[in-house]
């Protein structure tokens, strides 16, 4: 699979609009030139896809859930993709601060002795 052929890059609308929100959130906190840099950087990472799809970490390897997704992790944000015959597409987008399995796949991966301590 892996850089034998380009595949397209598509992102899906979720992405589409959160990468909308992430351009307008950092223009407003550091200017349209820190933001547009910081949109490249995602970008271009995920171009690279087209090159070698498989550069991300497979999310089924990493933990125990049967799923064909991968990510990517560039500038604190993590990009979920998932790989087909003729396409790769960027499903989600999630900060690193945001619990992106919870809202993916309905586990937690903040610890019970985390909660217990901001919730002091």
């Amino acid at each position: 699979m892996g850089g034998i052929g380009l595949k397209k890059l598509e992102y899906s609308q979720i992405v589409r609009r959160k990468l909308k929100a992430f351009q307008l959130r950092l223009t407003d906190e550091f200017g349209s030139e820190a933001a547009g840099k910081a949109l490249k950087r995602i970008t271009d990472a995920a171009r690279g896809l087209e090159d070698f799809a498989e550069k991300g970490v497979s999310v089924s390897s990493m933990y125990d859930i049967d799923c064909d997704y991968r990510y990517l992790y560039v500038g604190h944000n993590y990009l979920f993709y998932r790989i087909e015959k003729d396409r790769i597409i960027i499903v989600d987008m999630f900060d690193d601060r945001e619990d992106f399995m919870y809202k993916l796949f309905g586990i937690s991966s903040i610890s019970q002795e985390s909660l217990d301590y901001w919730d002091d």
